[in-house]
């Protein structure tokens, strides 16, 4: 039996059709209003209320056009897999995408599916650790005297059972940290427009600031491309609402409302806060580092500081929580096509994967205590691969996109009910600025190192594959495609 047949969930169509992924046995208890929050809270973490000062430092206010150019390519992406995904809602998404996307070559197919499925969990399982340790930090600010350590072991152990509990419980937790951040934002692009208008009560401020010191681009045009490979990272998340899809009641249609109302808003949150803060702060004032912060300072907000201390908590949980969800689920998928252990499958009587959210968790555990034992070699190397991997991994989803459109194109157009724009040509340049990137990188200092460990990451992965070849069991496809075709409620 072809892939296609066993996502289809038929055995007698060569093509992919009419009903979607096999069940897995996960429960379907995402609402919309989850899936929508899922989207929207995915993209909006700690890299942009923190790491966005990196980025204007580097380029002035010439940084918006950095994020306008990532923002761009990542509005592409999720297009993509708005259109893959309503096409073919499989549990494991773009994993699934990228084998069947290979299907009539086999071999590569295995490998696209295995690189694709582990470099997303070794995503996620690291972005848990980082995030546990900047949690760490940021709650130290109210609690000085507390260990970082043990505020890390705290978060990983609440966030851990919370998603052991139950897939709504992900989902209620996502929705209120989500809400949160895009209430945090909306509020400030707001009072940020209203400010920078000149309608600010006893104020006028305007956007002097975007010229006043040195220019616009005041260090040229290489720091503003240098800038959009650092804002990579920041956009990363959106995408695990194509994960999510497969624990929806009606995956279809959560993926499609949830992708659009992404694609319109990234640009908004990301451009339109990050505009405002370079007309609020000087690039090159010390307070840049903390960019909104001292944008609340600037507009005379009392408490700034305690006030954006807590919305950047609330994003690292939210990353904390999404991150044990994603990788879990990957880890997950993984086991369905014999590219995991198997014992990995069991699932809980809640529906969980329980012994795959633990596998994410005790990595996360191990990673942390890195932190502290080992910063500047184990700890380094996680930290300074990620981002490099997700790029490799966006890649992989292009080129999925790429090759299964053509194959629905002719086979069954029907399921298109969300199509890439413009299509090949808009994912050829997708690819191109993706790979544009990752060679940029080799040319920016305080990028290769990232890209050195990525690369290794890589190599490790495929050394992983080959093991896997010639080791490991391959999946029981005539199970798989026995596997009822029910979406179960809690």
């Amino acid at each position: 039996m072809s892939d296609s047949q066993l996502i289809a969930g038929t055995l007698s169509e060569p093509v992919v059709k009419s009903v979607p992924a096999p069940s897995s046995g996960l429960r379907h208890a995402l609402k919309q209003r989850h899936m929508t929050m899922i989207a929207l809270g995915g993209v909006i973490g700690a890299g942009l209320f923190v790491g966005s000062g990196v980025v204007i430092k580097a380029a002035g206010p010439a940084a918006v056009v950095s994020f306008v150019i990532t923002g761009l390519l990542v509005v592409l992406v999720m297009r993509m897999l708005g259109e893959m995904a309503v096409a073919l809602p499989a549990v494991g998404s773009f994993y699934e995408y990228a084998r069947l996307a290979w299907s009539d070559r086999p071999r590569l197919g295995e490998l696209a599916g295995f690189l694709t499925g582990w470099m997303y969990w070794y995503f996620w399982v690291i972005v848990v650790a980082l995030e546990a340790v900047a949690g760490a930090g940021l709650i130290r600010v109210w609690l000085p005297t507390v260990p970082a350590w043990f505020i890390s072991l705290a978060l990983l152990i609440s966030l851990t059972l919370t998603n052991l509990f139950s897939v709504r419980s992900y989902g209620e937790f996502e929705f209120w940290f989500a809400s949160i951040k895009v209430a945090a934002i909306v509020a400030f692009l707001l009072l940020g427009g209203v400010y920078v208008l000149g309608l600010w009560p006893g104020f006028v401020h305007g956007v002097a600031n975007l010229t006043a010191h040195g220019g616009f681009a005041p260090n040229g045009i290489l720091p503003i491309l240098t800038g959009a490979v650092a804002a990579t990272g920041f956009y990363f998340g959106a995408e695990i609402v194509t994960i999510a899809a497969a624990e929806a009641a009606e995956p279809a249609k959560a993926v499609a409302q949830a992708t659009n109302s992404v694609i319109g808003r990234v640009l908004v949150f990301y451009v339109g806060s990050i505009l405002l803060v370079v007309c609020l702060v000087p690039w090159n004032s010390t307070g840049i580092t903390t960019p909104y912060v001292s944008a609340l300072n600037a507009m005379g907000i009392p408490a700034a500081a305690q006030i954006m201390n807590a919305v950047v908590l609330t994003a690292v949980l939210s990353a904390l929580n999404s991150g044990l969800y994603a990788s879990s689920r990957m880890l997950f998928a993984l086991t369905r096509r014999g590219d995991a252990p198997e014992g990995l499958a069991k699932l809980s009587r809640n529906g969980v994967p329980s012994r795959a959210i633990l596998l994410g968790t005790l990595f996360g555990y191990g990673a942390v205590v890195m932190s502290y034992v080992s910063p500047d070699t184990v700890f380094a190397f996680l930290v300074n691969s990620y981002g490099t991997v997700a790029i490799f991994v966006y890649v992989l989803i292009a080129f999925s996109q790429l090759r299964l459109r053509a194959r629905l194109e002719r086979e069954d157009p029907a399921r298109l009910g969300i199509r890439m724009w413009a299509y090949p040509y808009l994912t050829y340049l997708a690819i191109a600025g993706m790979l544009g990137i990752v060679l940029a990188m080799a040319f920016i200092p305080d990028q290769r190192t990232p890209l050195i460990f990525g690369v290794v990451s890589l190599g490790i992965l495929l050394l992983g594959f080959t093991a896997r070849a010639r080791f490991g069991r391959p999946p029981d496809i005539a199970a798989l495609a026995m596997e009822p075709h029910r979406y179960e409620e809690l």
